[in-house]
């Protein structure tokens, strides 16, 4: 049975546009030749897919048509009497690319937004009022700064630095991909602008370490606040108890930090590895895992994880490119050797942070286990969703069964397993792999949705996102985007308008309340940035 969206196009494409160089596929959900032509109509070229198949996940008769060495232009694909426009850029994706980290201005803490920086989006500062320890409600700190995590108006240890990471990486690996002035209030500083949105979440971890190195696990009310601007929630913040897993992601985005700012603020630097020794030292002193559990009344976001042994493997692995001290990582091929998964990249399982650093700082200094048998081992692992992309008709690597909250950061992390792979090897078939997931998020998916709220032809207005919902403004603030379809754990009211028969991608709601299918978070954004800058990175030099 086909569920056609509404509507139901014929052709499902990259809303944002699509790169001269780069192969430009389209999903067709018909049988039949596919003409490409110009805006007069004259047929520039005759595309022969095969013919459609069923796809589990969409619940569509879906093929792919391809085409390679189009010029740059506008131009048509044609199937019958139906008809899209398509358009094939040189750069297509450097505005797209900006805005998503842009996107993460917009969700800065502890300051005002200023009209020259965000436009209609300004608001004053919120959150300056110091907040207490929630085990020791006398004790006041003024930790200031940050980014709200998602569409709340939390603040998160783990997921934040994980975000920080893919941000840094993004720049580190594909510089002239996500180097472009954002138009911010630290621009012309000196400092490539990603790195100044990521330094801004930076100071706030530092300020999250408590005296003894351990790091506070969030920052945030008892509650979530309504759906109000952020200067207007005045409520009391707590700082959460510690836990192992938010001291070992913080430990190892500031050894991180501390390699990246050394040649623009060696002072910055020297306070990011100090602090990263600290949490290291605190992580030693505990070796058991320290989960965290929300305290009696407190219901805002959990970010629990039932092991830490991936945190503590990214963070000996950045420790040791930080300082070479072999202790470091004589401790990263231990962690190792007890298994990790090494193409995940969320909050949750790190052990791909860990596989960047080993694989692309380190080299053949990481030594033979973590060089030699983890790039074999990335490999093999990252080879698995290559299959899943060929198993799906859509190429998304992701199965029937994987659309689940935040789907978004499922795909996203398998392309940067895919562009690992393609760095390392050269292989073609891992950077077309790759562009297809790039292309699902922009547009090429059973949704025929642009999931980056302010791009595409049909994108996503109403986002669980508090600023979007309050500000007056009929756009969303823009550069956010959505975690996308979940049938896995939807809501009871998500179930019962979609019912039990809509596939799995397509159950989404592009309505505010729909937390479980269209919230936004800053570790979403960050591996779309990662993304981004590689393909720009190819377009600069096609």
């Amino acid at each position: 049975m086909d569920f056609p969206s509404a509507g139901n196009p014929l052709f499902r494409i990259n809303q944002t546009g699509y790169a001269a160089g780069l192969p430009v596929t389209a999903a067709v959900l018909s049988g039949g030749p596919v003409y490409i032509t110009d805006e007069n109509g004259t047929v520039l070229r005759v595309l022969t897919p095969e013919p459609p198949q069923a796809d589990e996940a969409s619940g569509e008769h879906v093929t792919l048509a391809q085409a390679e060495g189009l010029k740059e232009g506008t131009c048509r694909l044609v199937c019958g009497k139906e008809k899209r426009k398509i358009r094939v850029l040189k750069k297509p994706w450097q505005a797209i690319g900006n805005a998503l980290i842009k996107g993460f201005y917009y969700q800065r803490c502890g300051c005002g937004l200023n009209p020259r920086f965000a436009g209609a989006y300004a608001h004053p500062a919120c959150h300056t009022a110091p907040a207490a320890e929630w085990e020791h409600p006398g004790n006041l700190h003024r930790v200031s700064g940050g980014w709200h995590d998602a569409g709340d108006y939390g603040k998160y240890t783990g997921p934040g630095a994980v975000a920080a990471a893919h941000l840094l990486y993004a720049w580190r690996l594909f510089p002239d991909g996500c180097s472009g002035c954002l138009d911010l209030p630290e621009s012309g500083n000196g400092t490539p602008d990603i790195l100044n949105e990521a330094r801004y979440e930076l100071e706030w971890l530092l300020q999250m370490q408590r005296a003894d190195g351990a790091f506070w696990h969030k920052l945030t009310k008892e509650r979530f606040a309504p759906f109000i601007m952020p200067q207007d929630d005045r409520g009391k913040e707590y700082l959460m108890p510690p836990s192992t897993c938010a001291a070992g992601a913080a430990c190892a985005c500031l050894a991180l930090a501390s390699r990246i700012f050394r040649s623009f603020d060696a002072g910055f630097s020297h306070r990011a590895l100090l602090s990263a020794r600290r949490a290291w030292q605190w992580l030693e002193e505990h070796p058991e895992n320290l989960p965290f559990r929300n305290p009696e009344g407190v219901t805002t976001g959990l970010y629990g994880d039932p092991k830490d042994s991936d945190e503590r493997f990214w963070a000996a692995c950045e420790l040791f490119a930080a300082t070479n001290e072999a202790a470091f990582r004589e401790k990263a091929e231990s962690l190792y050797l007890r298994g990790q998964n090494l193409t995940h990249f969320g909050w949750a399982d790190v052990g791909g942070m860990g596989a960047l650093c080993c694989l692309f700082e380190l080299g053949k200094k990481a030594g033979p286990i973590l060089h030699g048998r983890l790039k074999s081992d990335f490999l093999k692992q990252s080879e698995a969703l290559l299959a899943l992309s060929r198993s799906s008709v859509y190429g998304t690597a992701l199965p029937p069964d994987g659309y689940v909250w935040g789907s978004i950061l499922s795909v996203l992390s398998g392309a940067m397993a895919l562009i690992m792979n393609e760095r390392l090897t050269g292989r073609r078939d891992m950077l077309s792999a790759a562009l297809l997931q790039w292309h699902y998020a922009l547009g090429m998916n059973a949704l025929d949705t642009c999931f980056v709220t302010g791009f595409g032809e049909k994108t996503v207005l109403h986002p669980h996102h508090r600023p979007s919902a309050a500000d007056g403004i009929d756009a969303p603030v823009p550069g956010l985007i959505s975690g996308g379809p979940n049938k896995l754990f939807p809501y009871p009211s998500t179930r019962e308008r979609l019912g039990a028969d809509t596939p799995p991608a397509r159950y989404w709601l592009d309505e505010t309340p729909s937390a479980d299918t269209n919230e936004i978070a800053v570790y979403w954004n960050s591996p779309a940035v990662f993304t981004a800058a590689y393909f720009n990175m190819l377009c600069s030099v096609t």
